[in-house]
């Protein structure tokens, strides 16, 4: 008997870890979260989005942007002013990562308040 839940268990799991590989190997790095979690307030432009981006270099942003671009979360369009400017929005697929991105927005905002509460009681000790 628990070799058989064992084995349901592992039938489960093996599809869900896959599914959780699967988003890993599209989020990964460290700026694709912080690139969605801005374009899903607004389109913007190149620099715009490596300004409000501290921290991140050119080569950097151009290349997390492509691999977003590669995975249908982020559309790329050459602006219409004639210029070499460039925009980037959340497709209407990319925008399906926005609950992940919020929850984890969510539980970063509550794991920090919940780290300086720890360690002031640490300092009062």
């Amino acid at each position: 008997m628990q070799k058989e839940d064992s084995q349901h268990q592992s039938a489960d799991c093996i599809p869900h870890l896959r599914a959780i590989s699967d988003t890993q190997y599209v989020l990964s790095g460290k700026w694709k979260v912080v690139i969605i979690g801005s374009l899903s307030f607004s389109k913007k432009r190149f620099t715009e989005l490596r300004d409000t981006l501290e921290g991140i270099g050119s080569k950097m942003l151009t290349k997390e942007l492509q691999e977003l671009v590669q995975n249908r979360i982020v559309k790329r369009t050459v602006a219409e002013d004639g210029g070499k400017a460039v925009e980037y929005e959340l497709t209407a697929y990319g925008y399906s990562v926005k609950p992940v991105i919020d929850a984890m927005a969510s539980w970063g905002k509550q794991h920090r308040e919940y780290i300086i509460k720890e360690m002031k009681k640490d300092d009062s000790k």
